[in-house]
C-alpha cells in the first residue's frame, strides 16, 4: 500500500507534513502504508534529517513547482504541470499510489480528482462531507458540505448512498438511518429540492430512509447520514468551526467541544471518484496529517471504492 503526500499544501507545509508522518509511523508500528513524500527535494531532504522516519518506509518524489492557496484551480494544474499536487494526481491516476493526500488549494484538489481521475459508474457528481460530532458521543455524516452548491434531487438522492456506504465502512455504523436536511420534519415541506428529493429517498432501497431532519437536529441522535446540497452543507461546516473557534478563544473547556476539531478527523475525502482522494484544511498541522494517513489507509484496506460502485450499480 502506498499513499502519496502532498508536502508542499497548507499554510504549515512541509514541517507540520513531516510532523504527522512521523507521529503515524509512531502509532502504527505493525505493517504500516508506505508513504510517497511529494515535493520540493531540498526542503523536503533537511527534515528528514531532523524528523527520520523508518528506513524503507517513504520514498521522496521531487515536485519543483507549489500551486498556491490563491491561484486559479484549472489554470494553476495546466500551466503547473510539476506542481506537487499535479505530480501527486499523476502518481495517482498511473497506478504508482493507492491514495492521495494533500492540505493544498482545495480548488486544485477537486479539479484534480475529477480530471485526473475515472468517476465511478454511474455518479453524477463527486461529492464531499463532513463529521458530525453528536451530543450523544456517537458520530454522524453531513454531504454535500461543498463541492456541488447547486444540486439536482438525483443528486442528493445518489450523496445518500455513498454517505451511507462511508458510514457504514469508515464509521463503523451498522445500518445507517438516511435523513434529508429541511426546514420541518413532515412530507412535503421545504423548497422545491426538497420537496422533489423526498419521494426519491423514500424509495430508494439502498438506504434506511428516516424522513425529514432541521437544524436543531443536526448535532442530536436523529440520523446517522444526514443529505442536503453544498451550500446549506458548507454554511453548516462553516459555522460548526466557528463554533470550535468561539469556544477556544473564551476558555470553554469541555471534552464535546473538542470533538468539532477538525484535526481529529483530518480531512474528507472525494466520494464518487475511482480512488481514494483527501483534502485536509489548509491550517492543518501534524495531527491532521496523520488522521488523513490513517483515513486514506482505512479506504484502501476496506476497498470502500469498490464497495461504493457496487451499491450504485445494483
Amino acid at each position: 500500500m502506498k499513499i502519496g503526500i502532498d508536502m508542499m499544501g497548507g499554510d504549515f507545509a512541509p514541517l507540520e507534513a513531516i510532523k504527522g508522518i512521523q507521529e503515524y509511523f509512531a502509532e502504527k508500528t505493525d505493517s504500516p502504508a508506505h508513504v510517497v513524500l511529494i515535493g520540493d527535494e531540498e526542503k523536503i531532504t533537511p527534515l528528514l534529517l531532523q524528523y527520520p522516519l523508518p528506513e524503507g518506509t517513504y520514498t521522496v518524489v521531487h515536485a519543483s513547482q507549489v500551486i498556491d492557496m490563491h491561484e486559479s484551480p484549472t489554470k494553476a494544474l495546466k500551466e503547473k504541470q510539476q506542481s506537487s499536487i499535479a505530480v501527486g494526481f499523476g502518481l495517482l491516476a498511473r497506478g504508482r499510489t493507492d491514495a492521495f493526500i494533500s492540505a493544498g488549494n482545495t480548488g486544485a484538489m477537486l479539479v484534480g480528482a475529477l480530471y485526473s481521475l475515472k468517476a465511478l459508474e454511474g455518479v453524477l457528481r463527486p461529492t464531499i462531507s463532513t463529521i458530525i460530532p453528536k451530543e450523544n458521543g456517537s458520530t454522524g455524516l453531513l454531504l454535500d458540505v461543498g463541492l456541488n452548491s447547486d444540486c439536482k434531487p438525483e443528486h442528493l438522492n445518489q450523496f445518500a448512498i455513498m454517505g451511507s456506504v462511508y458510514a457504514q465502512t469508515i464509521l463503523g455504523i451498522d445500518n445507517p438511518r438516511v435523513a434529508l436536511m429541511n426546514i420541518g420534519e413532515e412530507e412535503g415541506k421545504g423548497n422545491l429540492l426538497a420537496q422533489a428529493t423526498y419521494p426519491l429517498l423514500k424509495e430508494n432501497r439502498h438506504i434506511d430512509f428516516v424522513g425529514n431532519v432541521e437544524g436543531r437536529d443536526l448535532l442530536i441522535d436523529k440520523a446517522d447520514v444526514i443529505v442536503c446540497d453544498g451550500f446549506t452543507g458548507n454554511i453548516i461546516l462553516k459555522m460548526a468551526e466557528s463554533l470550535f473557534e468561539i469556544t477556544h478563544r473564551k476558555q470553554i473547556n469541555h471534552e464535546y467541544f473538542e470533538r468539532f476539531n477538525f484535526e481529529n478527523v483530518g480531512g474528507t475525502a472525494v466520494l464518487g471518484i475511482s480512488k481514494p482522494v483527501i483534502i485536509g484544511h489548509g491550517i492543518s498541522k501534524g495531527k491532521a496529517f496523520k488522521n488523513m494517513i490513517v483515513l486514506a489507509e482505512k479506504m484502501i484496506e476496506t476497498e470502500m471504492m469498490q464497495k461504493l460502485q457496487t451499491e450504485l450499480i445494483n
